[in-house]
């Protein structure tokens, strides 16, 4: 199926783990293809992904990458040694908190990269690194994320079975047709036709200090991910030897919530701009490229939009290919973009800023159409 290709970089290594799990072959009458999918949307997409890979855009980059770390250690560097240098004052410490929270962000986008085995042709070499900088750089477990946005990308936007719209119904209300469900069931667990407003001060700011922090730990201790909680554990030794050395406990404290908070609102704006606007339902079984294009949309592509997404920006190339790398995106995009023209369907890319703010929009409506619903005799 498309999503094992589009997961699996060593389809050979899998398919021996699979094939004891073979029960055997569909019968010659029987179709490939289920009722639910674009049969033609299928075979073209295959011959696309056969033509991705005939390209080489598979293949990654590794000077691009190891940029990219330079760049991270030494904004971490230089973080601490602003501080060392020129003192704990306050002009210091928010030079030292902006290249901080500049690192970490940008360590979450190369994580990113590691986790999807797109920086190394060997897997083994693409999970080490991954421990490294989501464990190490950044204080997190490596397999909850793997765990967590595997899942997301299976069936983005599907209710129940995508962790990211988890906030649906207990924080937000989200999609069309969840909202008036949940007005017409008379359920309110938040002040819904207000969460346009108080997205700015929940959200953004509070994911990475608190449910991030509490459930990447969580997950770790429950599923024994010791390998993670060792690696991660070395994150906080190495910040507060470092910072410690230099800060009171009041001003280290002061600097782990801000850098927390301002790294999760940069998370959250350009994570959820290329998702939550766009249709969020419960599963439709539809083939894995409706399935993709419906959840998700594109950002126009700049040297500064490319940096600070991560390259995310290219939503939907990235969804299609995962493993893909982010440098081959671009390259991808006027074949897709070719493609879901002759299907008819609709390739969304917007500036930047028009991307955050119909993250509000879209609050903004589907609250009204709960509150239309809850109130409805």
């Amino acid at each position: 199926q498309d999503a094992f290709v589009a997961f699996h970089v060593d389809k050979v290594l899998v398919s021996k783990y699979l094939k004891p799990l073979q029960i055997g072959e569909l019968a010659p009458d029987q179709p490939s293809t289920e009722p639910t999918k674009n049969e033609m949307l299928v075979k073209d997409f295959r011959e696309l992904r056969a033509t991705v890979e005939r390209m080489g855009l598979l293949e990654p980059n590794q000077l691009f990458f190891f940029l990219l770390l330079a760049h991270i250690l030494l904004l971490d560097t230089a973080a601490w040694l602003i501080l060392f240098y020129f003192g704990t004052s306050l002009l210091p410490f928010v030079f030292s908190l902006l290249l901080l929270t500049i690192s970490q962000v940008q360590a979450s986008w190369l994580q990113h990269d590691l986790g999807h085995l797109s920086v190394f042709r060997k897997t083994k070499w693409n999970h080490l690194l991954h421990k490294f900088v989501m464990c190490h750089l950044i204080g997190a477990s490596a397999k909850w994320w793997t765990l967590l946005h595997s899942q997301h990308h299976a069936k983005p936007n599907c209710f129940h079975k995508d962790p990211d719209i988890d906030m649906h119904p207990f924080l937000f209300t989200l999609g069309k047709k969840l909202s008036v469900e949940l007005g017409i069931k008379k359920k309110k667990y938040m002040p819904y036709n207000h969460q346009h407003k108080y997205f700015f001060i929940t959200l953004p700011p509070l994911l990475f200090p608190t449910y991030f922090h509490y459930h990447t730990f969580y997950i770790a201790y429950t599923k024994k991910y010791w390998v993670d909680l060792a690696w991660m554990l070395t994150f906080y030794i190495r910040f507060f030897y470092t910072y410690g050395s230099l800060l009171e406990t009041k001003t280290l404290n002061s600097l782990i919530s801000l850098h927390r908070m301002l790294e999760s609102s940069w998370f959250v704006w350009v994570s959820q701009m290329n998702h939550i606007p766009m249709d969020i339902d419960y599963d439709k079984n539809l083939d894995w490229m409706s399935t993709q294009l419906q959840a998700t949309c594109n950002v126009e592509q700049s040297l500064f939009n490319d940096w600070f997404t991560g390259h995310l920006n290219f939503q939907i190339e990235h969804h299609l290919f995962p493993s893909m790398p982010r440098h081959n995106y671009w390259k991808v995009a006027p074949l897709v973009k070719s493609l879901c023209a002759k299907h008819g369907l609709e390739y969304q890319c917007k500036p930047l800023l028009t991307a955050f703010a119909d993250i509000v929009h879209s609050l903004k409506s589907s609250g009204e159409l709960w509150h239309d619903a809850y109130l409805h005799k």
